[in-house]
């Protein structure tokens, strides 16, 4: 079972009155007033400027290293009508990298073609066969988008094939660069520029206007129009690749993506507005809704990531360069698909991990988890990899291996950065590169079990002696009384959302769980709760209602995020729970039942009530054997416990000591077969049942267990 998450809950408290100042001065609610002052902006005036964008402003993009050689060379290029290759990655920065620069390049009349390599067939990063054919096909120049700033190797090839190189990227740089003619990145150690978190595509937005402030000059023109310019095209492309990358949404990123957001809701490109379109009924009217940082992340991205994980990226370049409605709805449409077929072959290999890790315990306990195969798809293993990290609380590196190679994808947590962790192992890896806490790898098959135990070498000196922490990081409580559409609307004030501008998290304590229902076959969960007098709903993703029976009509606490739900034109508040636990009464009580169980095993004395009778077995059997006879062979023992007492007709009830006791009797006396699952937590075990032909009566006060418990040899000490 996943470890519990440890909650890191702020205070909401007021002391000096400062919040509630700010909510009164700006017309907005307390919890809004308190999420600004958390973020830093504690006065009236700074959360003004935080909500208008007032402080943030475009850098000057010639501070970036080696943009004047970049521009020059473009340039040139562009004049003298050579042939230019656009060089890009295949996930969504590197997609809308490629898009926004062809699409300026041709604007200028630039002869310009784009090239993005085959997960699947090459791999991560510049590879020398496509050089090869893209110097063969005449081209003189070619641009990194999104890659290339390790392409040491390739570059210095590049150049012997007669061929300009011009790296722009933004991932990690090694202490030596690779020889081209210019490497545009703001992560490298002499840059002067003052934000490094730009996105591949926002170090392509910054090169697009530094070409256009060049050519504007060199016209005469020093209005300064053409920044202005630049972000009515381009800004919609920025936003989509620096939300769909998780950079950090401060600085100049959040000036880019608050654009492209208003882009994107108020004028957007035929290829974004049919992609929003293309989820189920948006077209209808009643649909619309607000294009936000959230819509970006998980209704565009994933379908835009679809096309360079299980078909070819180049799809969702076509998507963003044509004008056409028709063909864009086609190719919406092409994505929507590929998108449901890499969710089936992650939900497939989701299932296969699940029953991997469960039975191995070395494995499960491991600091990192390492896990090959040569059936996965190396296009799903990245966002697999991410929900076993997101499940088990530790880094996970997925191998998907052909023909004797391994191509990997990785995630991490908090403590442990990624890169530097390849870099420890990599005397055994072909090729690695990436962020903190997402990276890809290349290894031989051969050396998959020394890379397995180098990077929990280095992952046992990262974390120490103490266990990797599984956190997660809540604003607030929120009480019930303020879970309303008023508040989920404000929270729009703090878009756009991301990394170091978290969507808001909040919690809210002792909820009564009314009903748990299934959605999408089960996959997800939603849930009728109920607090201080006030029922909602609240949805849980990736969560089936049969990991979370043994809270049906308990009271739990939860950690959410507060949405909108927009259904047939009406809009209600909605909670989006990341997180749910027990109260902490309903676990004091869980593990004093359990310790009177275990008492009881032990062979201490325990109370008659305590103890099952005849009428106990008979129901609890005649219960379990409908169960199975109508297909249901997995059974929650608090669910369990419910039914039995809503069947009861003389008035006894039955208690989580006496139904376990019950269970084993049954059990040991081969009247059912009892298995538990081992997924659930101590006293909310869960059981597969199943019930053996018994041809012969069976007393049960001849068991072992009965007769421990009638003619018990130890007092009891569990009081």
């Amino acid at each position: 079972m996943p470890r519990e998450k440890i909650w890191n809950i702020g205070s909401r408290d007021d002391e000096n009155g400062e919040k509630q100042i700010m909510a009164d001065t700006l017309g907005i609610g307390f919890p809004t007033a308190c999420l600004l002052y958390r973020r830093g902006y504690t006065t009236p005036e700074a959360a003004s400027a935080f909500i208008r964008l007032e402080d943030e402003l475009f850098h000057d993009p010639l501070l970036l290293p080696d943009m004047d050689k970049a521009v020059k060379r473009i340039r040139e290029a562009i004049d003298n009508n050579e042939r230019i290759m656009i060089y890009g990655d295949y996930d969504v920065d590197g997609v809308t990298s490629v898009s926004l620069l062809y699409l300026y390049l041709i604007s200028k009349g630039a002869e310009v073609g784009y090239y993005i390599p085959n997960r699947a067939s090459e791999g991560y990063g510049v590879n020398r066969d496509a050089l090869a054919d893209i110097v063969k096909g005449g081209n003189t120049l070619i641009i990194t988008v999104d890659t290339g700033v390790t392409a040491i190797e390739e570059a210095e090839y590049c150049t012997s094939l007669g061929c300009d190189m011009i790296i722009t990227d933004h991932h990690e740089c090694r202490e030596e660069l690779p020889r081209a003619v210019a490497v545009v990145n703001p992560k490298r150690s002499d840059s002067r520029y003052p934000f490094a978190s730009l996105a591949g595509v926002g170090v392509a937005f910054k090169l697009v206007t530094a070409l256009e402030c060049s050519i504007e000059r060199d016209n005469g023109i020093h209005d300064g129009g053409f920044l202005s310019r630049i972000c009515r095209e381009y800004s919609d492309l920025a936003a989509l690749g620096t939300v769909a990358d998780v950079m950090p949404l401060h600085d100049e990123n959040r000036l880019i993506v608050s654009m492209g957001l208003s882009m994107m809701d108020k004028r957007p490109r035929a290829g974004i507005r049919a992609l929003l379109e293309s989820s189920e009924g948006a077209k209808a009217p009643h649909k619309k809704r607000n294009v936000t940082s959230t819509v970006v992340g998980y209704t565009l991205a994933p379908k835009i990531n679809a096309a360079g994980r299980i078909a070819s990226a180049e799809r969702a370049v076509e998507l963003f360069l044509t004008d056409s409605e028709d063909e864009a709805e086609l190719i919406a449409s092409e994505l929507n698909e590929t998108n449901k077929e890499r969710q089936n072959e992650e939900n497939k290999i989701v299932e296969e991990l699940k029953e991997r890790i469960e039975g191995d315990s070395e494995l499960k306990n491991s600091a990192v988890m390492v896990l090959e195969n040569r059936g996965w798809h190396q296009g799903v293993i990245g966002i697999v990899s991410s929900r076993v990290t997101e499940k088990y609380g530790r880094p996970s590196i997925l191998i998907s291996i052909e023909d004797g190679v391994g191509k990997g994808s990785g995630r991490s947590i908090k403590g442990l950065n990624l890169v530097d962790a390849l870099s420890y192992c990599s005397s055994l890896l072909e090729k690695f590169g990436g962020h903190e806490l997402a990276a890809g790898l290349t290894v031989k098959e051969e050396n998959i079990p020394a890379f397995r135990k180098m990077i929990n070498e280095y992952a046992s000196i990262a974390f120490g002696s103490s266990e990797p922490e599984v956190s997660l990081d809540i604003d607030f409580e929120l009480y019930p009384s303020e879970i309303t559409l008023t508040q989920a609307s404000e929270l729009e004030l703090l878009e756009p959302c991301g990394t170091e501008n978290p969507t808001p998290t909040f919690a809210s304590f002792g909820l009564k769980v009314e009903e748990i229902i299934p959605l999408s076959q089960g996959k997800h969960s939603k849930l009728l709760l109920q607090g201080d007098g006030k029922r909602m709903t609240a949805l849980m993703f990736g969560t089936s209602p049969d990991e979370l029976a043994h809270l049906h009509s308990n009271r739990v606490d939860i950690a959410y995020r507060l949405g909108i739900n927009e259904y047939m034109g009406n809009r209600s508040e909605q909670i989006l729970i990341r997180d749910i636990r027990l109260t902490a009464d309903e676990k004091e009580e869980d593990e004093r039942c359990c310790e009177e169980y275990e008492a009881a095993l032990k062979g201490y004395t325990v109370s008659d009530n305590l103890i099952p009778i005849r009428a106990d077995f008979v129901c609890t059997y005649l219960h379990l054997k409908r169960m199975v006879a109508s297909g249901i062979n997995k059974v929650g023992i608090k669910s369990l416990l419910q039914a039995l007492n809503g069947l009861s007709q003389d008035g006894r009830s039955m208690n989580y000591v006496k139904l376990r006791l019950a269970l084993d009797i049954l059990n040991e006396s081969g009247v059912i077969g009892l298995i538990p699952d081992g997924l659930t937590q101590r006293g909310r075990e869960s059981f597969y049942i199943t019930i053996p032909k018994v041809e012969t009566k069976v007393d049960l006060e001849k068991s072992w267990l009965y007769k421990q418990l009638t003619n018990p040899k130890k007092t009891n000490t569990t009081e």
